[in-house]
C-alpha cells in the first residue's frame, strides 16, 4: 500500500509539558485512520502538525512525500478543526464560496462541490442563512463541508461528529467509508467515541503524548483479549477513555 502520511519520531513540548513523545505513525492511501484517546492526550497537536499549523520540536512529518509544513500541500489536504473557524456574519453559502475560492477550481466545479458538500451535511436548505444564527451542530456540519470543498486527497478531521445527531453522524460515516473505498482517500479522524473507532481501518491509542497501542480494531481486541475497544484502551494503560 502507498504511504500518504509518515510521522517519524515526533516530539513536541509547550513549556515544561511534553505533549508528544517520539511518536511514529504510518498512514496509507485508501484507509480511515483513527486517533483515539481522552482530551489532552496530544491528538489535536499531532493533527495540527500534519496540516502544517505547527512544527515538531524533534522528528519529521511527511504528507504525500512532502515534508510539512508546506504551503502548496494545503491544496491536497482537507482539515476540520476542533473549533469552528467560520465567518459568522456571512451566510453558509458565502463561507463555502470564500473557502472554495482559495483552491484551484473553475466556477462550474466550485458550484458542483458546494452542492455536494452542503448536501452531504444536510445544509442545502440552510445555505442562505447567516452562520451567526446557526446552532453548534450546524456549525460543525458547515466546517466539515468546508474541509471537503476542494476534493482533497488527505482528509484530517478533529472530532468531526461532536454535536451532530446520530442519524446524520451515520450518514457522514457512510460517506467517509465511500471516500476511502471508491476514491482511495486517506482519512484521519480523532475521536473519543469507541463505536466510531470501530469503523476505522487502523487505530492508534494515544495517552499523554505516547502511542499505547496500534493496529486494526480486531487485532487490538485479540491482542488484549478484550470484548471491545474501551477494554483495549484500559488494558493498554489508557485509564479513562
Amino acid at each position: 500500500m502507498e504511504a500518504t502520511v509518515k510521522v517519524r519520531q515526533v516530539s513536541k513540548s509547550f513549556g515544561q509539558k511534553t505533549v508528544l513523545n517520539k511518536v511514529d505513525l504510518h498512514m496509507e492511501k485508501g484507509q480511515i485512520y483513527g486517533l483515539i484517546g481522552p482530551s489532552g492526550a496530544g491528538k489535536t497537536t499531532l493533527v495540527k502538525m500534519m496540516v502544517g499549523m505547527d512544527v515538531p520540536d524533534e522528528g519529521q512529518i511527511e504528507v504525500l512525500q512532502t515534508k510539512m509544513p508546506s504551503l502548496p500541500m494545503l491544496q491536497q489536504i482537507g482539515y476540520m478543526a476542533q473549533s469552528d473557524a467560520l465567518y459568522t456574519e456571512l451566510t453558509a453559502e458565502e463561507n463555502l464560496k470564500f473557502f472554495a475560492s482559495m483552491f484551484k477550481m473553475g466556477r462550474a466545479e466550485q458550484k458542483q462541490r458546494i452542492a455536494y458538500a452542503a448536501g452531504l451535511v444536510n445544509l442545502t436548505d440552510e445555505l442562505r442563512k447567516k452562520v451567526a444564527v446557526y446552532s453548534g451542530g450546524m456549525k460543525r456540519r458547515l466546517s466539515l463541508a468546508i474541509a471537503l470543498i476542494h476534493n482533497p486527497s488527505v482528509l484530517i478531521l478533529d472530532e468531526p461528529t461532536v454535536g451532530i445527531d446520530p442519524e446524520l453522524r451515520q450518514s457522514i460515516w457512510n460517506e467517509l467509508i465511500r471516500l476511502k473505498t471508491s476514491e482511495h482517500k486517506t482519512i484521519i479522524v480523532t475521536t473519543h467515541v469507541m463505536d466510531e473507532a470501530d469503523k476505522c481501518d487502523q487505530l492508534a491509542m494515544v495517552r499523554e503524548g505516547e502511542i499505547l497501542a496500534s493496529g486494526t480494531p480486531e487485532q487490538l481486541r485479540q491482542q488484549y483479549h478484550a470484548a471491545n475497544l474501551e477494554e483495549v484502551f484500559l488494558r493498554a494503560g489508557g485509564g479513562t477513555a
